[in-house]
C-alpha cells in the first residue's frame, strides 16, 4: 500500500471513529443533562421533582426539535392515544360560566411552589392567545381565538371539540405547545367548562 493510500485510510478511520465518539457523546450528554437538572432542582411544597420526568408523549416530541418535523404516522399515533385519554363530562354538558372562564384566562397563578394548592389554578390563556378586543396585552405563541365560536359555529360538536382541546391539546395536534390542562390536572372539569364557555358562549366578549 502506498504512503498516500495509508494516509487516506487512516484519515477515514479517524473520521469514522470521531463520528462514533460524537454519537456516544450526544447520548451521554443527554443523560448528563437530565441528571444535572435533577440535582439542580429541589422539591419545595407542591413543586415536586417528578415534574422533571417526561411521559411517553413528551419523550417522543423531544426527539423532534427545531426544524425537525414529526413524521405523520408518529403524530397520528400520539393523537389517537391522547384522544382516548380525554375524560369528557359525564353530564354531557361542555359550557360553564364564561365570566368565570374569563377570570381563569386572565390569571396564571397555581402550580408554583409559592402558590397555595388549596386555591384554584389559572389557565393564563392570554399569555399565548388573543381572546377579546378589550384585552390589549396578550401573547402570540398560540393562534388568535377572538370570535372562536362566532366563526366556527356554536354547535354541540364544536363545544365538545373545544372541551377536548383544552383538556388535552396533544389529542388534536401532536407536540403542541399548549398545556394539557385536564390531562395534567391543571384545571378541573368545571374550570374547563368555564373556559369553553368563554370561547363558545355567544354572549362572551370573545364572540362580540
Amino acid at each position: 500500500m502506498t504512503r498516500m493510500k495509508i494516509i487516506a485510510v487512516s484519515t477515514l478511520a479517524a473520521a469514522i471513529a470521531g463520528c462514533g465518539t460524537m454519537m456516544a457523546t450526544k447520548d451521554d450528554s443527554h443523560e448528563k443533562a437530565v441528571a444535572m437538572l435533577k440535582t439542580s432542582f429541589k422539591e419545595n411544597g407542591q413543586a415536586k421533582l417528578a415534574r422533571l420526568d417526561q411521559d411517553d408523549v413528551q419523550k417522543t416530541c423531544s426527539q423532534y426539535r427545531g426544524d425537525q418535523v414529526i413524521p405523520k404516522d408518529v403524530a397520528a399515533r400520539l393523537e389517537q392515544a391522547q384522544q382516548a385519554s380525554i375524560k369528557y363530562p359525564a353530564d354531557g354538558k361542555y359550557l360553564g360560566d364564561w365570566k368565570s372562564g374569563e377570570r381563569i384566562a386572565q390569571t396564571g397563578v397555581g402550580m408554583q411552589y409559592s402558590d397555595d394548592p388549596k386555591n384554584p389554578t389559572g389557565g393564563n390563556c392570554y399569555a399565548c392567545h388573543q381572546l377579546s378586543k378589550a384585552e390589549l396585552a396578550y401573547g402570540t405563541i398560540g393562534p388568535p381565538l377572538y370570535n372562536f365560536g362566532k366563526v366556527r359555529g356554536f354547535t354541540p360538536e364544536m363545544q365538545k371539540y373545544a372541551y377536548g382541546k383544552v383538556y388535552n391539546s396533544e389529542a388534536f395536534s401532536a407536540c403542541s405547545n399548549m398545556p394539557r390542562f385536564g390531562h395534567a390536572g391543571i384545571l378541573t372539569e368545571q374550570q374547563i367548562k368555564d373556559v369553553v364557555a368563554l370561547l363558545m358562549d355567544p354572549e362572551s366578549p370573545v364572540n362580540k
